[in-house]
């Protein structure tokens, strides 16, 4: 790198010798003189490894170029632009700048005492200048960071806009999908596409790399991917189709790995090509299990071929398509969450789109608190109703798992053999605590918190302890949503709120119990209700900018 002169160089006017006139001279008599703009040169560099330079380092000491001899680059160009005279401005023992002196206007030599004054005046400048310098570097990353900024926020958006808004309802299955970013900007999608006869195209990819460059390949992937989707029937053929467009223009060093399959509802029937992805994991009656089937990422080799293999969902069975987040998470002592646990995770979980939330539990009990998420978590589950069970899709109007603009704070479990809604009050609050919220609003949110874990241990899961209540905290810069989701053992949630007969329960006419979903609906601004075959979903939303309180 090199090092410019500290100071633009001084410009000097060298006076003609000749005779004095014996008469005064007017000011028209004298010659204009230029401002001192107009004589400034451009600074000179003096490169690292220049001569010039270690020697400046080894003597900060004004030095006359005319009596220097070193074969130097930067000598030679100071040389030219009639420099004689170069003071080294040192700081901390490194030179920071050069100040450059012509001739003096006397045109005598520069004298002892010049040279001693130039000396205490370098020492004086050199620590402003290297200040100076450290302040217009930092106003550079200042800048810089800025700049990256607002690309990463832009990668963002249009990230969030690939993504599905709403996944398609199918009659006897119900599907669900999460995408959580890391901090970085990464490169997952997926995607659910309805094809023709009622089937869905399926997909998960994940870009190599993060940041901008991740976020665009991701964009030209995705889009590659559906155009193909449309034109192309079997998976294989339209990963080989994406792979030779996204090949000539794919960054050095970035590829895309992918599965995409198809999915036949009636049947249960998956057809699928995987581009190096993990493998999809489907549930047997006996757990959970791997298919595999290989080929090349996207963009590595143009002309690969990419192997077909099927499995068929049966009914009251899962499939579930992931990134490597989840298996590569790593625990507080360094082991790996790992595919063998993942799929046991699979197995043991439930058959509903409850299985999501149920690995993220797992997971999060795994890591711990505090857990720095590695990479971008992206899960897409398609979940088949027993016979005669009819299914649903879920959507982010309901779920608010897809909506954009909320960001997920928290996710946890309670356990049913030793359920504590207080733990859970408090870890709710402790999420929810740097939003600003108004003092009176947050403890409606947390009774509200507290009456919804009680209702879903003691009815949604029928007090059993070998379930658990999935708990999971969010928030836009509108409002704050709590889901509160059992395992659904006991009797479902009736689909509205009904206000309690407080006449009928003194009398004895009705329960003194029945009134959590009733009193949930006037602490909150909005009490939404969910029944799956796999459980009970209550979401508290609570507004952030008023709304009313109760």
């Amino acid at each position: 790198m090199a090092v410019t002169t500290g100071l633009q160089p001084a410009r000097w006017r060298r006076r003609k010798r000749g005779k004095a006139s014996a008469r005064a001279r007017s000011p028209e008599d004298e010659p204009s003189r230029p401002s001192p703009t107009a004589f400034e040169e451009p600074p000179v560099d003096i490169a690292p490894q220049d001569p010039l330079l270690a020697y400046l380092q080894s003597e900060p000491e004004p030095v006359d170029l005319r009596r220097l001899r070193l074969d130097s680059p930067a000598l030679e160009a100071l040389r030219d632009a009639g420099v004689e005279l170069v003071v080294p401005l040192v700081a901390h023992g490194e030179v920071v700048g050069v100040l450059n002196l012509g001739p003096r206007l006397s045109e005598q030599e520069y004298s002892a005492e010049d040279k001693r004054l130039l000396a205490r005046l370098a020492s004086q400048a050199a620590p402003a200048l290297r200040v100076a310098q450290l302040v217009r570097e930092q106003e550079a990353e200042v800048r810089r960071r800025e700049r990256f900024q607002q690309e990463m926020h832009l990668v963002q958006l249009i990230q969030q806009n690939f993504l599905p808004q709403q996944l398609p309802e199918v009659d006897g299955w119900e599907l669900d999908a999460l995408y959580r970013p890391a901090q970085e900007v990464g490169g997952d999608f997926y995607d659910v596409i309805e094809l023709e006869d009622g089937q869905l195209g399926l997909l998960v990819a994940d870009v190599t790399d993060k940041g901008v460059a991740a976020g665009f390949v991701m964009a030209s992937a995705r889009s590659i991917l559906r155009a193909a989707v449309q034109r192309l029937v079997e998976p294989g053929a339209v990963l080989e189709r994406a792979n030779d467009q996204l090949h000539p223009d794919m960054p050095p060093n970035m590829f895309v790995t992918c599965l995409y399959g198809v999915l036949e509802p009636d049947t249960g029937r998956f057809r699928f090509a995987n581009a190096g992805h993990n493998l999809p994991c489907v549930q047997t009656g006996d757990g959970a299990v791997e298919i595999r089937a290989t080929g090349m990422p996207l963009g590595l080799m143009p002309a690969m071929d990419y192997e077909q293999a099927e499995v068929t969902v049966e009914p009251g069975r899962a499939l579930l398509l992931y990134s490597d987040a989840i298996p590569e998470a790593h625990a507080p002592d360094g082991e790996m969450f790992s595919f063998g646990r993942l799929i046991d995770t699979v197995g043991e979980g439930p058959t509903s789109a409850a299985l999501i939330p149920h690995v993220l539990d797992t997971l999060a009990g795994f890591t711990g608190e505090g857990w720095e998420q590695e990479d971008d978590i992206t899960v897409v589950a398609a979940c088949r109703s027993a016979a005669g069970r009819p299914g649903r899709a879920s959507t982010p109007g309901s779920s608010q798992r897809h909506d954009p603009g909320r960001r997920e704070l928290d996710r946890f479990a309670v356990p049913d053999d030793a359920p504590d809604e207080r733990a859970a009050t408090e870890r709710v609050g402790t999420a929810v605590g740097g939003l600003d919220m108004d003092p009176r609003r947050l403890d409606n949110l947390r009774t509200a918190v507290a009456e919804a874990v009680m209702n879903a241990v003691e009815h949604g899961n029928a007090g059993r302890a070998d379930l658990t209540v999935s708990v999971r905290v969010a928030a836009s810069d509108r409002d704050v949503v709590v889901e509160v989701t059992d395992q659904g053992a006991g009797d479902p949630l009736p689909d509205t709120v009904v206000e309690p007969d407080l006449d009928a329960k003194l009398r004895g006419a009705q329960s003194p119990r029945g009134w959590g979903l009733f009193l949930i609906r006037e602490l909150l601004d909005d009490l939404q209700i969910q029944r799956t075959d796999g459980g009970n979903t209550v979401s508290l939303v609570l507004d952030r900018n008023g709304g009313s309180d109760a």
